[in-house]
């Protein structure tokens, strides 16, 4: 990173938005509040309940473009969550919507960061991991930061207690805390171009 401060834009569901947070921070929120930047930190969450990946490829650009400066070292975070699989999309579909965000991003020379679909409904399990892992697969080839929501937290027990008392299948400060550690031990730090403080 240069002298430049931080600009993120977070795109994704209700789980960027921290829905079901009784602290409303989200996973968001605790990820900001441990990433210590020199020059002010700037996180724009931009969240659409319920959203798919075909309707975030559709938003995206319009609505980050005009957050973004000149005097900024703008960054994209591209949250996606469980939508794909209850709106019955293809893993084909999933993969070429990420694909087609990644690579706009990278024509618009926005460094991207990429967090998968953390474990919901117990029947939506193998779906689940197979979507995890397609857009795992997709940011892998274009050398990508992703984040594995699915494996680590599949048979995590704090994980399952938050699904288990939550009608929604959102987390609570348990597991918005999980995501938040795992966000920020899969690179994040080295992709912002800062010192790993050792969160």
């Amino acid at each position: 990173m240069g002298e430049l401060p931080l600009r993120l834009a977070v795109v994704g569901d209700e789980l960027v938005a921290g829905a079901g947070d009784p602290k409303g921070l989200g996973w968001v929120g605790r990820v900001a509040a441990r990433t210590h930047a020199p020059d002010p930190l700037t996180v724009l969450t931009l969240a659409v309940p319920g959203e798919t990946s075909t309707d975030l490829g559709a938003r995206w650009d319009a609505e980050v473009s005009r957050r973004l400066s000149p005097h900024a070292d703008n960054r994209l975070v591209v949250a996606l969550g469980r939508a794909d699989i209850a709106a019955g999309l293809s893993l084909a579909r999933s993969r070429l919507n990420l694909a087609n965000v990644l690579d706009v991003a990278d024509q618009r020379r926005i460094p991207a960061f990429v967090v998968g679909p953390p474990p919901g409904a117990v029947h939506e399990g193998d779906r689940l991991a197979e979507l995890s892992a397609a857009l795992g697969d997709v940011a892998a080839r274009r050398r990508v930061p992703y984040v594995d929501m699915y494996s680590p937290l599949a048979a995590h027990d704090q994980w399952l207690a938050d699904m288990a008392t939550s009608a929604h299948h959102l987390p609570g400060q348990a597991g918005y805390g999980l995501m938040a550690w795992l966000v920020l031990h899969t690179g994040w730090h080295s992709w912002l171009g800062l010192p790993d403080d050792g969160v």
